[in-house]
C-alpha cells in the first residue's frame, strides 16, 4: 500500500522535438521522431528529452567548429547533457545536415530517407552514452550493430 502523504512518482516521459532550420527533409518529422523513441525504448530509458534538428551545411559547419574544432560540415552532431541528479530524464541536443546526409547515401548506395533515420538512430544511440571507434573498426564497432539493428525496426515500422 502506498504513503498518501507521500508526493506522487512521476511517470516515464519520452519526449523528442525534431524541426527543421529553413531546410527540407525526404522523411516526415513524425517518422523521425517514432525512430528516436524507438531508440529509447529499446534502450529502456525511462525518461528522456531530446530535440533533433535538421541543420543548413553552414550551421552544420559553424558547430562542428566551435563544439569539435573540425572545418566543414559532417552528418550528425550529438550532445548529451549531465544529469543534475539519477532521477532526472536523459537530456540531449542532435544537429543532422541532410545535405550531408544525402551525399554519404549516394556514395553508400542507400536511399536518404533511410540514411536521415539512421543518424537519427545513431545521434540518439550517442545521447544515451554509445561510444564507436573512428575509422576502419566504426562499421564493426558493437555500436554500428546495435543502430543497424535498431534502423531496421524502425524502418519496418515506418513501412507498415
Amino acid at each position: 500500500m502506498s504513503d498518501p502523504a507521500a508526493p506522487p512518482r512521476a511517470r516515464p516521459t519520452l519526449a523528442v522535438d525534431v524541426s527543421t532550420e529553413g531546410v527540407r527533409i525526404a522523411v516526415a518529422r513524425d517518422v523521425v521522431r517514432q525512430a528516436s523513441l524507438s531508440v529509447l525504448r529499446a534502450e529502456r530509458v525511462p525518461q528522456a528529452m531530446l530535440s533533433i534538428t535538421f541543420v543548413t551545411p553552414r550551421r552544420m559547419a559553424a558547430l562542428n567548429r566551435e563544439h569539435l574544432g573540425h572545418r566543414g560540415a559532417t552528418d550528425v552532431i550529438s550532445f548529451h547533457f549531465d544529469r543534475p541528479s539519477p532521477d532526472a530524464p536523459l537530456l540531449g541536443d542532435i544537429y543532422i545536415c541532410p545535405d550531408v546526409a544525402r551525399q554519404h547515401a549516394r556514395a553508400n548506395g542507400v536511399g536518404v530517407r533511410e540514411e536521415l533515420l539512421r543518424l537519427a538512430v545513431h545521434g540518439t544511440l550517442h545521447v544515451i552514452g554509445w561510444e564507436h571507434p573512428e575509422g576502419d573498426g566504426r562499421l564493426e564497432s558493437r555500436m554500428w550493430k546495435r543502430q543497424e539493428a535498431l534502423l531496421a525496426r524502425a524502418l519496418a515500422a515506418r513501412d507498415r
